[in-house]
């Protein structure tokens, strides 16, 4: 069982030892390495899939994917073994005792989503063996995968955010724009893990919002409580955005034919990711009111914090899907016209209408008003993170 999760703070005297620590060594950028992979590793898998099937194992997406678990492996082993085993090693005095092996606790839990990402390789590839083509993207072995990139993203969130309160000066800045660049792909990782309900046609659904709600508060809230950037969470929603149109304008130059029927659309490039979810109006909204909502206590800042985020979203999101569904939206900007060729010609989503998901109004306004509770539980569930996230020393 683990030992020593208790987290007290360096005293004076062992602080010149605990900045020698907090400095920004190769394992840092390791991790980050890892969960880049990851991340463009999966866009880059949905792409194939949907522009040209499966047809190898050792596809160049799937060898991206299992990288990263490669790399975390490599960082988070070194981290461990060398506080483990190495008496005069400056990570020792910033460990905790896990199952008689020593190291910080980022680095455990990075390590076990490593092992997990790489346990669901040969699952998956058993899994497409036994059953062919995916039909959703939530078989089993891709909730392994994605719980191990989860494991990853936050082993190396909390590896960064140990360094980061222990660190000053130029090291804690370059730190601290670390940990807005993998909230990025925390956020994107829980839209993402829903994405065959929150594409274009499912837009003006209740189910919709509840969906969005009970992911993307979570980690502007712990933003606004770990950070002290002004605009962090507009930073972290602005570099998800680019992150999905960089996707949107570079997979279509690349060629692509299908190998897997049937097909019903004629494919010849490869086929992006939708159009990026509007956050970053929410995450404006929110940083406008960060000031404001310093001294409120938790439970009303995650009521404000939550109903922020649930109307400002709503706000744009429901307009901007009339924009989507149009002709306008139909070019290499917003992409909308890329359709994968296994997508059936009569569904609404390649006919560019509104999917019906509730059976009435009334349905419609009990999800809209369950995704404001579950915005507002999500928000007070960030704060309360990023306040422990805040003391997190080891």
């Amino acid at each position: 069982m683990a030992q020593g999760f208790a987290v007290p703070r360096p005293e004076v005297r062992g602080l010149p030892r605990a900045r020698e620590a907090a400095a920004v060594h190769w394992y840092v950028w390791c991790c980050l390495a890892a969960v880049t992979c990851s991340s463009v590793g999966v866009l880059w898998d949905i792409s194939w899939h949907k522009s040209i099937g499966r047809d190898s194992f050792w596809t160049p997406a799937h060898v991206v994917i299992y990288l990263s678990g490669i790399l975390a492996g490599i960082a988070c082993g070194y981290l461990i073994l060398s506080a483990t085993f190495d008496g005069n090693s400056p990570l020792r005095s910033s460990a905790v005792k896990i199952w008689g092996f020593r190291g910080p606790l980022g680095a455990f839990v990075c390590a076990w989503g490593g092992i997990a990402m790489l346990t669901s390789a040969p699952f998956d590839d058993w899994w497409h063996n036994a059953y062919g083509l995916d039909v959703k993207v939530l078989s089993p072995p891709h909730m392994l995968l994605t719980l191990g990139m989860i494991g990853i993203r936050i082993g190396a969130l909390m590896l960064v955010l140990s360094l980061m309160n222990r660190a000053v000066g130029e090291s804690a800045e370059k730190l601290h724009w670390m940990l807005l660049y993998l909230f990025v792909f925390l956020t994107a990782i829980s839209v993402g893990a829903v994405q065959e309900f929150t594409i274009r046609n499912y837009m003006h659904s209740g189910r919709f919002y509840l969906l969005v709600s009970l992911g993307a508060p979570l980690w502007m809230a712990a933003v606004s409580v770990v950070s002290s950037k002004r605009w962090a969470c507009t930073i972290v929603a602005a570099m998800y955005t680019l992150l999905l149109l960089s996707f949107i304008w570079i997979l279509p130059l690349f060629p692509a034919e299908p190998k897997l029927g049937p097909v019903f659309f004629q494919v010849k490039q490869m086929i992006p990711p939708d159009f990026p979810l509007l956050l970053i109006a929410p995450a404006f909204a929110i940083d406008l009111l960060r000031p404001a909502m310093r001294e409120w206590r938790r439970p009303v800042k995650a009521a404000a914090m939550g109903a922020l985020f649930l109307v400002s979203f709503a706000a744009v999101q429901w307009p901007f899907a009339y924009f989507l569904m149009s002709p306008l939206a139909r070019n290499a900007v917003f992409g909308t016209h890329y359709i994968p060729y296994f997508v059936n010609p009569e569904t609404d989503y390649a006919r560019y209408v509104f999917t019906a998901v509730e059976s009435s109004g009334l349905q419609f306004s009990i999800r809209v008003a369950v995704a404001a509770v579950a915005a507002i539980a999500v928000s007070y569930a960030g704060l309360s993170w990023g306040a422990w996230m805040k003391r997190l020393r080891r």
